[in-house]
């Protein structure tokens, strides 16, 4: 519950649509949290919202594109109308561009396009809400990252999208020292190599797998950790 209020904690999740996003709302909702299921689609949003109410979960909808400065202050507008808050925010949304490509051959366009989506549609993101995160003495942010983005094991894998995740982590770190003492707690998940669309059928995790630790990231306790990069709920390397 939210801790200033009998409400429960609101939360929204970026490129919800389908895949880990969908899974992240479905089990957010389950355990109580008001849930807002962004895309930057409405038809696929409401389709995902759908699919959930099959299940006996309600979720609200809310079009929001991480690439758009204009998509987000729209939104972050919209849900301070319609819910007026929100505690949690777990940024999802992510594109994998050239995967197979060596970094010296990969175009700086696909670079571009995979950090509008990747590192600065999140960091304006969080711009838009986790200013009244501080305000209110509370929040959770959580920054869906991956393993190729591990300085520690990084190889050649998809560079772009490896070395935006790399980037996206040293957001996390400095969210986390600028939200300090602030009652809001910042972190990066890797959630493996999942069953999606972007990590392929042939993957080992099942996105409820994938899920678990950034559902457990975004309802941490007050005393929780913050500025830490976590797997199966484990602080792992950088």
């Amino acid at each position: 519950m939210y801790p200033h209020s009998k409400s429960p904690l609101v939360a929204l999740v970026t490129g919800a649509n389908r895949g880990i996003g969908l899974e992240v709302c479905r089990q957010l909702a389950a355990a109580g949290l008001q849930v807002v299921l962004s895309a930057r689609d409405r038809d696929k949003a409401t389709a995902a919202a759908r699919q959930l109410a099959k299940d006996g979960i309600d979720v609200s909808i809310q079009v929001l594109d991480v690439t758009s400065e204009d998509s987000i202050r729209a939104a972050a507008r919209d849900l301070e109308s319609k819910v007026s808050r929100v505690d949690v925010l777990v940024n999802n949304a992510a594109v994998l561009i050239a995967e197979g490509a060596d970094v010296l051959d990969t175009p700086l366009d696909d670079f571009r396009r995979t950090f509008d989506a990747n590192v600065f549609g999140v960091i304006a993101t969080c711009q838009a809400f986790v200013p009244r995160m501080i305000e209110r003495g509370y929040g959770r942010v959580v920054n869906v990252s991956s393993a190729a983005g591990q300085l520690s094991t990084m190889n050649g894998y998809a560079p772009a999208y490896s070395i935006s995740k790399a980037a996206l982590n040293a957001f996390t770190r400095q969210l986390a020292a600028a939200t300090k003492n602030t009652g809001v707690l910042v972190n990066s998940a890797n959630p493996g190599w999942v069953r999606t669309d972007m990590g392929g059928a042939n993957a080992p995790r099942s996105v409820s797998q994938g899920a678990d630790t950034l559902v457990w990231l975004a309802t941490l306790p007050d005393d929780g950790p913050t500025g830490g990069f976590f797997s199966d709920r484990r602080p792992i390397d950088w």
